[in-house]
């Protein structure tokens, strides 16, 4: 019997197409490659049991800091679909160039949530930070809902077959964040002020959303400390606006911010950014470290 040509190379293309599928699942699941712990959060709360999911950013580590190994840029290459922020993390933007993901599945969450500039949540636009967009996106609940539609859309594509299962649990983490942004949005309501103190400038998309007014310590970066002229004023706002506490966070050096505590004679306490876990954290996740959020401020602004 004659094979036409076009025969012979369509049975290629679909093996091909065949081996590509296998090179980007493990035991018959989808591999998800998030950066780091928000995003694999909502990739497991949307995946369930179906996908395995790797954050690039390990427990304790901070997330600006991150610096890819070969298996982790090899663990792009392989995956089914990734989930990153560009523009947050330099090295995952470049292991994500250098991967090449043709056939790779991609959400990037810049191009999901409309992010404002630096400049507009405190930073000064002359500044080496103050030009860019700030990342901090995901202590939005709204925005967060925003990405977990993406991410149930894109598992959908990727694996058809449970697309309904994809479906009912990004349904179910929507309304979780949704009674989240009910709660932020009663519970900040009425209080004696509506200033915060923060270790960096990580809170400017919930100071927007819930009528927040935040003083960062340092900036986008929290690695970039305040010069002596900064710091001094952070010093004189406290004083002067009665505020009653300064926030430090957990993955961190809280010296600076413990140092204008002292000073000014307030309290101190945690406002986690949610960046990642740590070993005191380890047991939460991204919904009831947003509550305890909750909870710390509104004691630190006298809320009812």
């Amino acid at each position: 019997m004659l094979i036409k040509p076009s025969a012979v190379l369509c049975a290629c293309l679909l093996l091909l197409a065949a081996c590509a599928g296998d090179a980007n699942t493990a035991n018959g699941r989808p591999q998800v490659v998030a950066s780091f712990y928000p995003f694999a959060f909502v990739a497991e709360q949307v995946g369930g049991d179906l996908v395995d999911v790797e954050n690039l950013t390990q427990p304790g580590a901070e997330p600006h800091d991150l610096e890819l190994t070969p298996q982790q840029v090899a663990d792009l290459t392989d995956a089914t679909l990734v989930v990153y922020e560009r523009g947050f993390q330099p090295a995952v933007d470049d292991g994500v160039d250098q991967a090449d993901l043709p056939g790779v599945a991609t959400v990037d969450v810049a191009d999901i949530v409309d992010l404002v500039p630096a400049s507009q949540h405190g930073i000064d636009p002359d500044s080496e930070e103050g030009g860019g967009l700030d990342p901090h996106i995901w202590l939005d609940p709204v925005a967060m809902e925003q990405i977990t539609r993406a991410v149930a859309g894109r598992l959908a594509q990727v694996d058809p077959h449970h697309r309904a299962t994809y479906q009912r649990n990004g349904d179910r983490l929507i309304g979780q964040l949704r009674q989240l942004d009910t709660a932020y949005e009663r519970g900040l309501a009425d209080c004696r002020r509506n200033t915060i103190v923060t270790s960096h400038d990580a809170f400017g998309y919930l100071a927007d959303r819930y009528g927040l007014e935040q003083i960062p310590i340092a900036g986008i970066d929290p690695n970039n400390e305040p010069s002596p002229a900064q710091q001094a004023k952070i010093v004189d706002l406290v004083r002067q606006d009665g505020i009653t506490t300064v926030f430090t966070e957990t993955l961190v050096s809280s010296d600076i911010a413990e140092s204008i505590a002292n000073e000014t004679g307030v309290a101190v306490a945690t406002l986690d950014p949610i960046e990642g876990l740590s070993a005191d954290t380890a047991d939460q996740t991204y919904l009831t470290l947003m509550r305890a959020n909750l909870d710390a401020l509104r004691r630190a602004d006298d809320c009812t």
